[in-house]
């Protein structure tokens, strides 16, 4: 079992065109408070991380912002966060959420949701982490995605171990659960025969 003090979630400045996208964020958001679990995200008070940021809030939890300078206006950043730090880049921001925290969910997102989650995911397969990453696959958005991966298994550009570091679930209370049991497998850098 892991002892977890902070949980990363990357999501959509946007909300989405459904409301279930909403009411899974303020759902998982309730719940990180309720069981003692700090929020690390983008720092935006807009779209699914200004929702998940103020279900954590309503429940007296803690939530730490980290928002890029340029992106303070953009994003229209949360002044009633815990704690909210400005960085200069998006890399800055991307490395610090990544200190910050024992473990790392997506909610539905565009590009940056996407970007950062893979990142984390690939420096997880990298070895430069252990720390569980999981995907809340609301409505099956993220079923094309797990269907990407799988084919980069079948074609040879994934080895399924590195495929089977990802986890995810259609409920937060469930996904939560299944990160707490999770081990990392523990794969060399895999490179085809052809490669070397």
């Amino acid at each position: 079992m892991h002892k977890w003090n902070r949980i990363c979630v990357f999501c959509g400045s946007n909300s989405g065109s459904r409301t279930v996208y909403t009411k899974a964020a303020e759902d998982l958001g309730r719940l990180l408070a309720r069981k003692k679990l700090a929020l690390v995200y983008g720092g935006g008070r807009v779209g699914l991380m200004g929702t998940i940021a103020d279900g954590v809030l309503k429940e007296g939890g803690e939530v730490i912002g980290v928002i890029p300078e340029s992106l303070v206006r953009r994003e229209v950043a949360h002044t009633g966060l815990s704690d909210l730090r400005v960085v200069q880049t998006m890399h800055e921001r991307k490395a610090l959420m990544a200190e910050l925290s024992d473990a790392f969910i997506a909610l539905p997102g565009g590009f940056g949701t996407l970007d950062e989650f893979c990142e984390i995911l690939t420096w997880a397969q990298l070895g430069l982490h252990d720390k569980p990453c999981g995907l809340l696959n609301i409505e099956g958005y993220f079923d094309p995605l797990l269907a990407l991966f799988d084919r980069a298994v079948e074609d040879g550009f994934l080895h399924p171990k590195h495929r089977a570091m990802l986890i995810t679930a259609d409920d937060p209370a469930v996904l939560l659960e299944e990160m707490t049991r999770h081990q990392q497998p523990l794969v060399e850098k895999w490179i085809g025969r052809s490669d070397t």
